[in-house]
């Protein structure tokens, strides 16, 4: 490679001679060497350019980890195909299409192909230029399958198209029926954090040449957490099926103050810019239990998140249309909160140490994305699109086919509850039975009312007081609505929600 990219480079001399006959232009998260638009590759004949687009780099404020990685890991690829024979042209450029213009410009006016896009605006603009789709494989489930399941549907449940995956790919089944007996485990992998638990080391990935190249660009000072090369992604695959599976499934739902990573398989970066594939992940995790090396309750919870949750996301996505990321339903019109960009805004141990966990890595696992991040969202009333748009900034595995529903959907329920039947709002009880962050927090979990009661705790009935006429009706929350009644301090509880928010957007809580 070149040792400065400017406004177009060549990665390495191409091969002379060649006759060309399509440009396959390559995306930054469609990085896989046998889907998509490579289903049909041939370096003889095709031109395969990526584009770095300035918005892309410098449109929105991205975190510097996530665009290392997104970058990094798009060069490296594009070196990996030169030495494969293609003729590779990574640009640099004001937009793709400006990209793709200087392609044209180059190579004659080629027929350009590209895999699906992952976002609408991406899949508008590609298409007004005239780029022609090839079917994005690199999902289990194409857009017009699960529109298939979709559209027979009269609820969106995720449990039902995840049994229907099961079934239709054959995976942990036997003539129809759940290996172990059950369809899901769900209810055993619930425990909280472990004491005195030896977690493994976490896998870390040396940096190269290029990727401090990609680093001194950015600015940035790049953690050894994420690998930029498949051959690194296929490492963290399996330091995970080898170190991890087997504990995945108890402690998924449970967020440990010693260990940031605990089981988790770190593997969603890698599936979500296309380094590995859904059928190498599934493959390896059931390989793993065929063995005897897994037990059932966390392979089968793995599988579900690769084949179900993922997928089914991806798919309401497209099926629910552009116009659903505007949603609103709930009229939350909060500003994003100061504790949100900066962590020491905030007297909140676990939204502290969440926060600060993303400012050095771009991740948390689910869970502090969840009942958190997303659920102080929800009970303060921060405007949705304002939230997700910092989560879609923020996380290393973000693009928008994941965070739009995730956000809107189930984050923080401004969707109506087309995705979930009941918004994902919880107290202090919670994070102090699920996380050890209450102990030696500022504020205690068990009061919801007082100047050291906590946040979560206050402003969740506080949620459920503003919004009672709404989920009063609503089978899963009418209980819960009903135990305002029983609250002897309402009054108080009101009046302490006023200054909790106050002091959060002043920074002071």
């Amino acid at each position: 490679m070149g040792q400065r990219l400017g406004q177009r480079e060549v990665l390495l001399p191409e091969v002379q001679g060649l006759m060309h006959t399509r440009i396959l232009y390559l995306a930054h998260d469609h990085l896989n060497p046998t889907h998509g638009v490579f289903s049909s590759a041939n370096p003889a004949t095709d031109v395969v350019v990526l584009v770095e687009s300035a918005r892309m780099v410098t449109g929105r404020p991205w975190h510097k980890e996530r665009l290392f990685f997104l970058l990094a890991s798009a060069r490296h690829f594009a070196a990996g195909l030169q030495d494969a024979g293609f003729t590779v042209r990574y640009l640099q450029a004001a937009t793709t299409i400006d990209g793709l213009a200087a392609a044209r410009n180059e190579f004659g006016d080629l027929p350009i192909y590209c895999a699906e896009p992952s976002s609408f605006r991406q899949f508008r603009l590609l298409q007004d230029f005239g780029v022609e789709f090839v079917e994005n494989d690199l999902f289990l489930t194409t857009r017009k399958l699960f529109a298939l399941w979709a559209e027979s549907q009269k609820t969106f449940v995720m449990e039902n198209f995840y049994r229907a995956q099961r079934n239709r790919l054959g995976i942990l089944v036997a003539n129809g029926q759940p290996e172990g007996g059950r369809w899901n485990y769900d209810a055993d992998n619930r425990l909280p954090p472990p004491k005195n638990y030896t977690w493994p080391a976490i896998l870390e990935h040396q940096r190269d040449e290029l990727d401090l190249q990609v680093a001194t660009q950015l600015n940035h000072t790049a953690t050894t957490t994420w690998a930029t090369t498949r051959q690194g992604a296929l490492a963290q695959l399996d330091y995970f099926i080898e170190h991890h599976l087997a504990g995945f499934g108890p402690y998924e739902d449970a967020v440990a103050a010693d260990n940031w990573a605990m089981h988790h398989s770190l593997l969603s970066p890698y599936l979500n810019n296309g380094l590995l594939h859904a059928s190498e992940l599934v493959a390896a995790a059931t390989k793993a239990y065929e063995l005897g090396k897994a037990p059932i309750e966390s392979v089968e919870a793995f599988v579900r998140q690769v084949i179900g949750w993922r997928e089914y996301i991806n798919g309401m996505y497209w099926f629910l249309g552009e116009d659903y990321r505007e949603r609103n339903g709930l009229n939350a019109t909060r500003k994003l909160l100061p504790l949100f960009t900066d962590s020491s805004k905030t007297k909140m141990n676990c939204v502290g140490s969440v926060v600060a966990n993303m400012e050095k890595r771009a991740w948390v696992h689910h869970i502090p994305r969840l009942m958190i991040l997303s659920n102080l969202a929800l009970v303060t009333g921060t405007n949705p699109q304002e939230f997700l748009d910092w989560m879609r900034e923020q996380f290393i595995d973000a693009t928008e086919w994941v965070m739009v529903p995730n956000v809107i959907g189930m984050a923080v329920h401004a969707d109506g509850g087309t995705l979930m039947t009941k918004p994902y709002a919880a107290g202090g009880a919670y994070i102090s039975r699920m996380t050890q962050y209450c102990k030696g927090c500022a504020y205690d979990p068990k009061l919801r009312a007082g100047s050291n009661a906590c946040p979560f705790t206050t402003l969740y009935w506080d949620f459920l007081d503003r919004h009672s006429e709404t989920f009063v009706k609503n089978h899963r929350m009418s209980q819960q609505v009903n135990g305002l009644k029983r609250l002897s301090d309402l009054p108080e509880l009101r009046e302490r929600a006023q200054e909790v928010l106050a002091g959060l957007e002043a920074g002071t809580i």
